[in-house]
């Protein structure tokens, strides 16, 4: 099957699949956002964003809010293609198999 070799295994995490869809539709999201938005803790949070941070799906920036540190997360142009081609996989098989 054509479409299986297209499937991209990152996205089999239905974590990496959740962090994705929501950086894909943001400018940017902060790790707190993320957090509640996904009801992760902070440790799996953190090992799925730094796993598609290492692939250059995502990208961080850390900045102060006063005397709080605050960092936000954004989609990447490759993580962009990655998401929008894993979608495309993902409508096809199920299109071939109706």
């Amino acid at each position: 099957m054509e479409w299986l070799e297209k499937f991209n295994k990152v996205f089999e995490s239905k974590i990496r699949l959740g962090l994705m869809s929501v950086l894909v539709v943001n400018d940017s999201l902060s790790f707190n956002e993320l957090k509640e938005l996904l009801q992760l803790t902070d440790g799996n949070l953190a090992s799925h964003l730094k796993a598609l941070e290492e692939i250059k799906y995502i990208e961080f920036q850390k900045q102060f809010n006063g005397r709080k540190p605050l960092t936000t997360y954004k989609a990447t142009e490759d993580g962009h293609r990655a998401f929008t081609e894993h979608l495309q996989v993902l409508e096809n098989m199920i299109k071939q198999n109706l």
